[in-house]
């Protein structure tokens, strides 16, 4: 079994336990969430990005 790889918020210390052993901060995992095809909010997510893109003078 595969053990998670997690970082710290605060500090940005990888780590494998829940907590930082720095600074005692929550860790979190880094992996992304798997992409589903019946993504129920894509559109806004995918329009708040293009709109981003335009400002930027990008698109």
């Amino acid at each position: 079994m595969a053990k998670k790889i997690l970082k710290c918020q605060n500090c940005g210390t990888y780590t494998m336990k829940g907590k930082c052993p720095d600074c005692k901060g929550k860790a979190v995992n880094i992996i992304p969430a798997k992409f589903s095809p019946e993504d129920k909010y894509g559109k806004y997510r995918r329009a708040g990005k293009q709109k981003d893109l335009k400002d930027k003078g990008l698109l």
